[in-house]
C-alpha cells in the first residue's frame, strides 16, 4: 500500500514539473517572438530616422530665392522637425513601454501596444516618404524636365517642316498657325527663364501647357488643309453645279420643290462659313465630320437630279404609248356595245362573257376618269416626273390588265376551226411567255425599266396583236397566221430573255453595292465607285452598274464575283 501511494506521488511530481517546464518553454518562445517583433520596429524606427531628408532638402538652399519656393521650403523643415522631434521619439517612448509590458511577462498588453507602434510606424513612414518624394519632386525636376523639353522641341520641328512644306494649303488660316507656332515658340523661352529664376514650382504647369499646345498642333496639321480644300473648294464647287443643273431643270418644267434645294444649299453657305470661322480660332471639332455631311448630300443631289431627268423620259414614253393604247381600246370597247346584239347573236355569248365585258366597261371608264387627272397635274406641274412617271405606271399596268381580260373575252367568241384553235393555243403560249416577262419585271422593284425592254416588249406585244388581227379576219389566211405566230414566239422569247438579264443584272448589282459598302469608309475610290455604281443603277444601267462595281471589289477581294454568285444562287 505504502508503495503505491510512493508511486502516485512520484508520478504526479513528474507530471507537475514536465507541465511547469512545458509552460515555461511556450512562454520563453512567446517572449522571444515579441522581442523579435520589437527588435524589428525599433530597426524600421531608425530607417525612418536616417532617411536621406535633409541631404535633398540642403540641395533646395540653392533654390530659395523665389517666394513659392521659400515657402515650400520653410513647410517641408516644419514637416521634418514635426517627424524627427515629435513622431520618432513617440516612437520611441511606444517601444520602451511595449519592452517593459514584455519583461513584466504582460503579453496581452505587449501585443496591444504592438499593435498600436505598427500604426504609428506606418504613419511615420508614409509621411517621411511623402516628404523625401515631394522635395526630390522639386530637386530633380530640371533634369527630368531637359528630357521632356528635348522631345517636345522634336515634335515642334516636326511639325513646323511639315506646315511650312504644304502651307499653300491652310489658305488664310496659314498666318494664325504661323502666330500659334510662335506662341509654342514662347512657351520654350519662358521654360528656360523658369530654370534662370528657380522658378521650379511652376514647371510642370509649363510642360503641361506646351504638351497640350503640341497634342493640338498635330490636329491642326492634320485636319486644317481637308478643311480648307473641303471648304473652299469641293463643296463649293458642288453647289456650283448643282445650282446650274437646278436652274436649268426648272427652266425646262422640273418640278423639284420636294427636294428643297435653294433652302438647303443656303443652309450649307452658313455652315461653311461658320467652319471657316472656327477654323480660324483653330477649332476644328466636328468640322470634317460636317462637311461630309454636306459633300454626300451634294453627291446625292445628282443622283436625285439623274432620277427626275429619267423618270420625265420614261414618263413621256410610257405617256405617249399609253394615250394610243388607251384610245383604241376606248374604240374597240365602244364598237364591241354597239354591235353587241349582234356578237350575241353570232358567238351565241353567255352571261359570263356578258358579266366580263361589262366589268371591263366600267373598269375602262374609271382608267380613263384617272388618266385625266393625271394630264391635269401634269400641265399645271404640281407634282415631280418621278411621282408622275409612278402613277402613269400604275395606270399603264391597269390598260393592261383590261387589255389582257378583253382579249381573254373577245378569244372565247364564236366557233374556231381546226386550224383557228391550233393558232389560239400558240397565241396563248406566247402571252403567257410574255406575261412572264412581265411579271417578272413587276416582281423586282427596279428603280427603271430600261427603254430598251419596252422596246422589245412594245414588238412583242404588237407582233401579238397582229396573231388576233389574223384571227379576226374573215375568212383566215392560214399561212399568213402562221408566220405571225413563229414571228411573235421569236419575239416573246427575246424579251424573256432580255427580263431575265436586266433583273438578274439588277439583282446582282444590287447585292454587290450592298457588300461593298463595307469598304466605302475606308477606300475613298471604293466609295467613289459606288456611288458612281448607284447613279448607273438608278439611271437602269445595271451591267454597267455591276461590271463597275465587281471590278472595284474584285481590287480588294480578289475572286468577289465568285463570292457574290454563291450567295445570289441561294
Amino acid at each position: 500500500m505504502d508503495e503505491l501511494i510512493l508511486i502516485l506521488v512520484t508520478m504526479l511530481v513528474t507530471a507537475t514539473v514536465t507541465i511547469t517546464a512545458v509552460i515555461c518553454v511556450l512562454r520563453a518562445k512567446r517572449k522571444n517572438r515579441y522581442k523579435v517583433k520589437l527588435d524589428n520596429l525599433d530597426i524600421e524606427k531608425n530607417k525612418i530616422a536616417s532617411t536621406p531628408i535633409i541631404s535633398e532638402l540642403s540641395k533646395v538652399e540653392s533654390y530659395r530665392k523665389n517666394e513659392k519656393i521659400e515657402a515650400m521650403y520653410n513647410e517641408w523643415v516644419k514637416r521634418l522637425d514635426d517627424i524627427k522631434d515629435v513622431q520618432v521619439p513617440r516612437i520611441t517612448d511606444m517601444l520602451l513601454e511595449a519592452d517593459y509590458s514584455l519583461s513584466q511577462q504582460d503579453y496581452k498588453a505587449t501585443l496591444c501596444k504592438i499593435a498600436k507602434l505598427e500604426i504609428e510606424l506606418n504613419k511615420a513612414r508614409t509621411n517621411a516618404d511623402f516628404l523625401l518624394d515631394e522635395i526630390k519632386d522639386l530637386t530633380t525636376s530640371e533634369e527630368r524636365s531637359r528630357k521632356v523639353i528635348t522631345s517636345y522641341k522634336k515634335q515642334y520641328r516636326e511639325l513646323f517642316e511639315k506646315f511650312k512644306a504644304s502651307e499653300v494649303d491652310y489658305g488664310e488660316v496659314a498666318e494664325i498657325v504661323n502666330l500659334q507656332f510662335g506662341s509654342i515658340a514662347k512657351k520654350f523661352e519662358y521654360y528656360e527663364e523658369i530654370l534662370d529664376n528657380n522658378k521650379y514650382n511652376e514647371l510642370n504647369e509649363t510642360l503641361e501647357s506646351i504638351d497640350d499646345m503640341l497634342k493640338h498642333m498635330n490636329v491642326v496639321i492634320d485636319e486644317i488643309p481637308q478643311i480648307i480644300l473641303m471648304a473652299t473648294n469641293v463643296i463649293p464647287r458642288k453647289i456650283k453645279e448643282i445650282t446650274v443643273d437646278y436652274d436649268n431643270m426648272k427652266k425646262k418644267g422640273y418640278t423639284l420643290d420636294y427636294l428643297n434645294v435653294e433652302n438647303n444649299i443656303k443652309e450649307a453657305n452658313n455652315k461653311i462659313a461658320d467652319i471657316i470661322k472656327r477654323a480660324k480660332d483653330l477649332n476644328m471639332q466636328d468640322s470634317i465630320l460636317e462637311l461630309k455631311v454636306l459633300d454626300e448630300y451634294f453627291d446625292s443631289l445628282v443622283v436625285d437630279f439623274e432620277k427626275e431627268k429619267v423618270n420625265k423620259e420614261q414618263y413621256e414614253d410610257v405617256g405617249g404609248s399609253f394615250e394610243k393604247r388607251l384610245d383604241k381600246i376606248n374604240k374597240l370597247v365602244n364598237t364591241i356595245f354597239k354591235k353587241i346584239n349582234a356578237i350575241k347573236k353570232t358567238y351565241n355569248l353567255d352571261e359570263k362573257d356578258l358579266e366580263l365585258l361589262l366589268k371591263i366597261r366600267n373598269e375602262l371608264k374609271k382608267l380613263n376618269e384617272d388618266y385625266k387627272t393625271l394630264l391635269d397635274h401634269t400641265g399645271n406641274s404640281s407634282f415631280a416626273f418621278s411621282k408622275l412617271n409612278k402613277e402613269v405606271q400604275n395606270l399603264n399596268a391597269r390598260l393592261k390588265a383590261i387589255e389582257d381580260s378583253l382579249d381573254s373575252t373577245l378569244e372565247t367568241i364564236g366557233s374556231m376551226k381546226q386550224d383557228e384553235q391550233s393558232a389560239k393555243t400558240s397565241l396563248k403560249d406566247i402571252k403567257e411567255m410574255l406575261k412572264k416577262a412581265r411579271n417578272l419585271m413587276r416582281e423586282y422593284n427596279l428603280p427603271i425599266i430600261p427603254k430598251s425592254y419596252f422596246v422589245e416588249l412594245q414588238e412583242a406585244q404588237a407582233a401579238v396583236k397582229e396573231i388576233i388581227v389574223e384571227l379576226e379576219k374573215t375568212p383566215i389566211d392560214i399561212n399568213t397566221l402562221n408566220v405571225r405566230v413563229e414571228t411573235a414566239r421569236d419575239l416573246v422569247l427575246k424579251l424573256n430573255k432580255k427580263a431575265n438579264e436586266i433583273v438578274k443584272s439588277a439583282a446582282f448589282a444590287e447585292i454587290a453595292i450592298v457588300y461593298g459598302n463595307r469598304y466605302r469608309s475606308e477606300y475613298e475610290e471604293v466609295d467613289k465607285n459606288l456611288s458612281y455604281s448607284e447613279m448607273l443603277f438608278f439611271k437602269g444601267e445595271y451591267k454597267k452598274a455591276l461590271d463597275l462595281c465587281i471590278n472595284t471589289l474584285n481590287k480588294i477581294e480578289p475572286g468577289i464575283q465568285n463570292k457574290l454568285l454563291e450567295y445570289y444562287s441561294k
